[in-house]
């Protein structure tokens, strides 16, 4: 997982705390939005690594 990946997760995870505790379904959505955009750019990542990956199998 890469680094922006990991505090786009502990900044959705906080904000989905923080919000749920102090009853703001607003900040409580936006923590929940900003896991999603995490998880999601893990996936491009990883799609990333794996296309690159067989290029150079490829041209090697």
């Amino acid at each position: 997982m890469s680094i922006e990946s990991k505090e786009d997760m502990i900044k959705g995870k906080t904000n989905q705390a923080v919000g749920k505790v102090s009853g703001n379904d607003k900040q409580e959505l936006k923590g929940k939005a900003q896991e999603a955009i995490s998880k999601t750019k893990e996936q491009v990542d990883e799609t990333v690594d794996k296309v690159a990956k067989k290029i150079n199998q490829k041209t090697n």
